[in-house]
């Protein structure tokens, strides 16, 4: 466990307990925010407490479920062990748990996925219902009572002002140089008492290093040492690599066109192997003192920032592989004037995206043949993860990206299809599509002509024909000529795959 030395608070000190004695503070029926952004800085002991109650109640024959609210998605001690002991009634804004995600598709959890960058205004609008609990995982508190956040902010300023009564895990694990790297901003406001936020650069700080708390909120502070648990990262596979050689071509003619500069504009990268494929190329382009203005820091970005081709990362939160971890807290020096972890509502800001020119990058699940993307439903009904950040960056964009192998399931299915099962992102938010077989520039082209530019560029060479059958044949018998579609005919080919398991006629 960790020592009391990273309570500099003396007065507060007397509120240390075991996570059970917290958890036994939580009452069945009630909301908790809970912290976490990615596997980093997610409470690790409180939850498994909370589950190991739960379980315990259930086997007596009574009910004890409770609402979880966290930044996005969390590690397995959290997420994991509430979902297996039949503890969430509902969860919200952003899940990757899988055991939380087939009870979510079997109908044994309510599941709400939101643009993340709404949660905390949400929260305090009063829609989502009154906060009883926050559990948050920090690094320290200072002497003045202040609190040193963790690996990642995402909502938990929200869950610190918001709820009745605060327990605070103190992680010894998490690296004390994380002090200062963080700007809590607290200037938002409802409206009609909102005002411009004053950042108008990646770097800029506009707020604070410390989370403020009502100390006689808090009560219970369990103290801890535990890892977090980000995924392994997985070296590029080929598609990764050619897709990721598309969107840096890409990069490389819009510079020569004038329309970016040689340092980009800020990039925001969603989290997986094809972003961190991308990250990887940039190391070796073109590009010289970039900058992100993104929801996570991977990997890649953390090569980048190594190499002198990043100049700065702004982020909610650390998502690192352990050995990227590993590197960060040895070589902690080097990077922690590179990065600043903000909230969530701040780095997701559709104010901030618009006014900074970012570049999005973000993967998909399908997309049409006139740019409608699904980043969330396989076969339009069951829920992968969620949307997460990437509404928030499409539709405020300087240029919105896409990415996707163009097959999955052993080319079972295709990623290009007549009609998109689920919409997540409307085509007019939908700029540029890129697969392995090549990139889909849709700005400025009406639907027709962005149907025949995906088909040509960025579909599987198995599925091309059969998609440039449906066009040629909705062109002729569609209701109108705007998007031509054969209604009877656009879900077919997810029908065909869930009654044959292929895509393919």
């Amino acid at each position: 466990m960790g020592g009391t030395n990273r309570i500099g608070c003396e007065a507060l000190r007397a509120k240390v307990r075991t996570a059970e004695e917290a958890a036994s503070l939580i009452k069945s029926g009630s909301t908790v925010g809970m912290s976490g952004f990615t596997g980093s800085g997610y409470p690790k002991a409180v939850p498994l407490a909370l589950a190991a109650r739960i379980e315990a109640e259930h086997a007596k024959g009574r009910p004890f479920q409770v609402r979880v609210w966290t930044g996005a998605s969390t590690g397995p001690e959290l997420d994991g062990a509430l979902a297996k002991a039949g503890g969430i009634e509902f969860r919200l804004p952003y899940n990757s748990d899988p055991i939380a995600r087939e009870m979510i598709n079997r109908g044994e959890m309510e599941y709400f996925d939101m643009h993340l960058s709404q949660v905390a205004p949400m929260a305090w609008q009063g829609f989502l219902g009154p906060l009883d609990t926050a559990v948050v995982e920090i690094s320290g508190i200072r002497t003045d009572g202040s609190l040193i956040p963790s690996s990642s902010v995402g909502n938990n300023k929200t869950w610190l002002d918001r709820a009745s009564q605060v327990i605070l895990e103190v992680n010894s694990w998490q690296n004390e140089a994380l002090e200062g790297m963080h700007d809590i901003y607290y200037g938002t406001a409802l409206p009609p008492n909102r005002i411009p936020i004053p950042l108008i650069r990646p770097d800029d700080r506009i707020g604070e290093p410390a989370f403020r708390c009502d100390p006689n909120k808090i009560a219970a502070i369990v103290e801890t040492d535990a890892p977090d648990r980000n995924l392994p990262f997985k070296a590029p596979d080929d598609h990764a690599r050619a897709i990721a050689g598309h969107l840096l071509e890409f990069f490389r003619h819009e510079v020569a066109k004038g329309r970016l500069p040689r340092s980009l504009l800020p990039i925001q990268s969603g989290v997986g192997n094809i972003a961190n494929a991308v990250l990887i190329g940039l190391l070796d382009a073109p590009f010289d003192t970039m900058t992100a203005y993104t929801e996570v820091i991977q990997d890649g970005m953390l090569d980048l920032l190594a190499a002198g081709k990043l100049r700065m990362a702004s982020a909610t939160a650390l998502s690192l592989s352990p050995e990227a971890a590993a590197t960060l807290n040895a070589e902690m020096p080097l990077f922690r004037d590179k990065m600043i972890l903000r909230p969530q509502e701040i780095s997701n800001h559709p104010e901030l995206i618009r006014r900074l020119g970012c570049i999005a990058m973000n993967g998909m699940i399908e997309a049409d043949i006139y740019g409608n993307v699904n980043s969330t439903h396989i076969m339009g009904s069951r829920i992968q993860n969620g949307i997460g950040g990437s509404g928030d960056f499409a539709r405020n964009a300087y240029v919105s990206i896409f990415m996707a192998p163009s097959t999955a399931k052993n080319d079972a299915i295709s990623a290009i299809v007549p009609q998109a099962s689920h919409v997540d992102h409307i085509t007019q938010d939908v700029q540029v599509l890129v697969t392995e077989q090549g990139l889909a520039d849709l700005r400025g082209l009406s639907p027709k002509q962005r149907a025949e530019t995906i088909v040509e560029n960025c579909a599987h060479p198995d599925y091309r024909p059969m998609l440039h059958d449906y066009f040629h044949r909705a062109r002729e018998h569609s209701y109108g000529q705007q998007s031509p579609s054969i209604l009877t005919e656009a879900l077919s080919w997810h029908q065909r795959f869930i009654d044959t398991g292929s895509m393919r006629a």
